[in-house]
């Protein structure tokens, strides 16, 4: 039955307008849908959907995870330039420089959404 049915990730947190400034102007995905409390940004061919919860933050674990291909080494730059600190995570990589993670050709990244969320995005080098 799910198989062949579309997922999406789903976020909490609890400032909505401090979520929507991060994922729509620091991360720049485009505003999909906005009904207030919740709202959904575009991100590839699916959406990032993110709404009010008093939990927000409570996860300890990867939260979404996006594939960016060669351009891991890029966008860490282009966090950093804006401010985002990339979180580390050294055990079972060969090396971690300006906060990318480089295991032979693979690279990954992770950073945190202003409600603690952890998003990591990961790629070949």
């Amino acid at each position: 039955m799910l198989k062949d049915s579309d997922s999406a990730a789903i976020l909490p947190c609890r400032d909505m307008a401090a979520a929507k400034r991060f994922y729509t102007e620091t991360l720049g995905l485009p505003l999909a849908e906005d009904h207030g409390d919740v709202f959904a940004v575009r991100t590839g061919s699916t959406r990032l959907n993110v709404y009010k919860s008093a939990f927000a933050g409570t996860n300890k674990a990867n939260a979404v995870v996006w594939d960016a291909g060669g351009e891991v080494e890029a966008i860490a730059a282009d966090l950093r330039g804006k401010g985002v600190t990339l979180d580390e995570y050294p055990d079972g990589f060969d090396e971690v420089r300006d906060g990318v993670h480089r295991k032979g050709d693979f690279r990954a990244i992770w950073f945190r959404d202003p409600d603690d969320n952890i998003l990591h995005v990961n790629g070949g080098g």
